[in-house]
C-alpha cells in the first residue's frame, strides 16, 4: 500500500485531456517499490488555466510537475529559469519547484529518446549514420537536438508542410535537411514522432524497403505497444525501438529531483505498464 502522511512528498502530471496518461501508473509503481512517503497525482488542467494551476500547485506545496499535451510551450513561459535542453527543445516537460518559490524547466524528451534506443540497440549510437525524423512538432524539435548533440552526422526532417520544418532547423541549426519524402535509402535510423499510427489515428504509410540491413527503427507513439510502424519493421528484420521505453526513460529526472531517489527501468517497470497498453493496432 503507498505510504501518505502529512510529511508526502507531491507531483503530477498536467495535460488536458489527462485521463489517458500511464505517468500515474509508472511514477506509483517506483513510489511503491521505493516505500516513499508521497503521490503522484493525474492533473487535467485547461489551456486557459495552466499558469494559475502551477503556481497554484507550487504554493500547496507539491514538489513539482510533469507537463504533457498541449501545455509545453506554456510551461516554458511560466518558467523562472530552465535548463539547456529546454532551450534546445523550446519546450518544457519537467517543472521543479525549488525552495526559494522559482520554478525551474527541462525537457527530457530527447534524453528519454536517446536512453531507450542505446537500451533496446545495445552498443548504438547516434553517430552511426544518417537519421530521418518524421514530422516537425515539438517532439521532433527535441528529439533532432538531442541526436545532433550526441553527433548524428544528418538529420532530415520529413513533413508535410516543408516551412515548418525549415522554421525547427533554423532553430535548431547543425546539419539538419528538410523533405518532404523520407530518404531511407542508406538511413541508420527512422524516427516516427507523428501521430501517426496511434489508436485511434490514421496509418503511417511508408515502404520501408529501402531501409539498409542494420538500420533501427523508432517510434515514439506507445499506444499500441507495437504499431504498424514496428511490425513492419520486425518483419523486415530491421531493429525497432518501441514508444514506451521513452516514457518510462524520460520520467527518471523528475522523479529523482521530487522524491529524492533515482528510479531505475527494467523489464518489471516495463511490464506493469505495458499491461496497461493494447499489444497491437485495433
Amino acid at each position: 500500500m503507498p505510504i501518505l502522511s502529512g510529511h508526502a512528498k507531491l507531483a503530477g502530471v498536467m495535460g488536458w485531456p489527462i485521463a489517458h496518461s500511464r505517468s500515474p501508473l509508472l511514477h506509483g509503481t517506483w513510489l511503491q517499490r521505493h516505500g516513499i512517503d508521497g503521490a503522484y497525482m493525474p492533473l487535467g488542467v485547461r489551456p486557459e488555466r495552466f499558469a494559475d494551476a502551477v503556481r497554484s500547485l507550487r504554493d500547496l506545496g507539491f514538489r513539482g510537475a510533469n507537463v504533457t499535451l498541449p501545455h509545453k510551450e506554456a510551461a516554458f513561459a511560466v518558467c523562472d529559469a530552465v535548463d539547456a535542453s529546454a532551450h534546445r527543445a523550446g519546450v518544457v516537460n519537467t517543472l521543479v519547484f525549488r525552495g526559494d518559490g522559482s520554478i525551474h524547466g527541462s525537457c527530457a524528451d530527447g534524453w528519454g529518446f536517446l536512453e531507450n534506443i542505446r537500451a533496446a540497440v545495445p552498443g548504438w549510437t547516434a553517430a552511426a549514420g544518417p537519421v530521418v525524423v518524421l514530422g516537425a512538432g515539438g517532439s521532433a524539435r527535441a528529439i533532432t537536438a538531442a541526436l545532433i548533440d550526441a553527433g548524428a552526422p544528418r538529420v532530415t526532417l520529413v513533413n508535410r508542410t516543408p516551412a515548418r520544418a525549415e522554421a525547427l532547423a533554423k532553430a535548431l541549426g547543425g546539419p539538419i535537411e528538410v523533405a518532404t519524402e523520407a530518404p531511407l535509402d542508406g538511413a541508420a535510423l527512422l524516427v516516427n514522432t507523428t501521430s501517426l499510427g496511434m489508436q485511434g489515428q490514421p496509418p503511417l504509410a511508408i515502404d520501408l524497403a529501402p531501409l539498409p540491413v542494420g538500420a533501427v527503427v523508432a517510434d515514439i507513439v506507445y499506444v499500441p505497444l507495437e504499431t504498424a510502424l514496428l511490425a513492419q519493421a520486425r518483419a523486415r528484420g530491421l531493429r525497432m525501438v518501441p514508444g514506451l521505453g521513452m516514457l518510462l526513460h524520460q520520467a527518471r529526472p523528475g522523479f529523482e529531483a521530487w522524491f529524492g531517489v533515482a528510479p531505475v527501468v527494467d523489464q518489471a517497470l516495463y511490464d506493469v505498464v505495458a499491461a496497461d497498453i493494447p499489444r497491437h493496432p485495433s
